[in-house]
């Protein structure tokens, strides 16, 4: 008897992510395993944990998502007029409205990543 999985990509260990991207994918597949609460506060600080990391271990590969400064926000602030004063996760969770957090969140990556592969 074969377990069925579903028709869903299958999540993946940390050991096989390349960059911050993979590890994005893998939250957007599974965010309870991740983020049990979907605060976008535990993802911001998830990722303030993954640039440290980049920087102590001297992994050459862009971080855009600083609280307040670097691309993801800047675009925020830029595109879609939110305040960066709290950081961007609060930004998002502000600007959500009756929308989960975490979709909000998920849509904007979407539209700045397709911003960014046009320029």
């Amino acid at each position: 008897m074969s377990a069925d999985h579903g028709a869903g990509p299958m999540p993946r260990p940390p050991t096989e992510f390349r960059d911050v991207y993979d590890f994005l994918a893998q939250v957007r597949l599974r965010p309870g395993a991740w983020l049990p609460d979907g605060s976008l506060q535990h993802l911001q600080a998830m990722l303030i944990g993954y640039g440290v990391a980049l920087d102590t271990h001297g992994v050459d590969e862009p971080f855009e998502f600083a609280p307040a400064v670097g691309a993801f926000p800047e675009w925020l602030n830029r595109a879609k007029g939110l305040s960066l004063v709290l950081g961007w996760a609060r930004a998002v969770e502000d600007a959500a409205g009756d929308e989960p957090p975490l979709e909000v969140f998920f849509r904007y990556l979407d539209e700045w990543r397709a911003g960014t592969a046009a320029e």
